[in-house]
C-alpha cells in the first residue's frame, strides 16, 4: 500500500500500522518531524533538548496510537501529546520562549535587512512580554497554522479561553506597539 500523508489519508494510514504494518510510522515522523522539532526549540531552546523532546513526543505517539480515533487531525493529535509533553518538561525548568523569537524570514537588501531586524525585535519584546497561556497561544495561531478548535485540543484551554487569550495578546501587542 503506497501512502502520501496528506491530512485526509491520516487516518487511513494510522489504521494500517495499527493494522501491523509498523514501518509505514516513519512517514508519520518524516511529515511531522519539523513541526514538533520547532515547537521543542521553542520550548526548550537549544537543539539537543529539542532533538530529544522530538523523539520522546514520536515514541509516546507510537506507543499511543491506537489511540487516535480519527475524530481530529492526526497532526492536533500528536501536537496534543508534544504540548503536554512540553509542558511537564518546562515545568522542572519554569520558563518558555515563543517561537516569534525564531529568525523566520531571509531578506536580501541590507536596508530590508535592518528594518526587518528592527522589526522583529519589537514583536519579540512585545511578544515576550505576554504572559505564557497568551504566547502558547499566539505560537499555535499564527506561527503553527493552528485552528481555534485545534489549539483547544492541545492546550486543553476551552474554546472560548483560547478566543479570549487570543483576543487579549492581539489587544496587548497592539498597545506595546502602537508607537512602532
Amino acid at each position: 500500500m503506497s501512502f502520501s500523508p496528506t491530512g485526509e489519508d491520516e487516518a487511513l494510514l494510522v489504521a494500517e500500522i495499527i493494522s501491523g504494518n509498523r514501518e509505514l510510522f516513519r512517514l508519520l515522523i518524516e511529515r511531522h518531524q519539523q513541526g514538533v522539532h520547532a515547537m521543542g526549540m521553542g520550548f526548550f531552546h537549544n537543539s539537543e533538548d529539542a532533538a530529544d523532546f522530538t523523539q520522546d513526543v514520536f515514541l509516546k505517539a507510537y506507543r499511543g496510537l491506537s489511540a487516535f480515533k480519527g475524530d481530529s487531525r492526526f497532526s492536533t493529535w500528536l501536537y496534543s501529546i508534544a504540548y503536554n509533553t512540553a509542558v511537564n518538561g518546562i515545568k522542572r525548568r519554569r520558563e518558555y520562549r515563543s517561537l516569534a523569537e525564531e529568525d523566520a524570514l531571509d531578506e536580501v537588501s541590507p536596508e530590508s535587512e535592518a528594518l526587518r531586524r528592527a522589526v522583529k525585535q519589537a514583536v519579540l519584546g512585545a511578544v515576550a512580554d505576554l504572559p505564557e497561556k497568551y504566547r502558547v497561544c499566539v505560537d499555535l495561531y499564527f506561527f503553527y497554522e493552528r485552528s481555534l478548535l485545534e489549539i483547544e485540543k492541545i492546550t486543553g484551554f476551552p474554546l472560548n479561553t483560547v478566543k479570549s487569550h487570543l483576543f487579549r495578546a492581539k489587544k496587548l501587542l497592539r498597545e506595546k506597539l502602537e508607537g512602532f
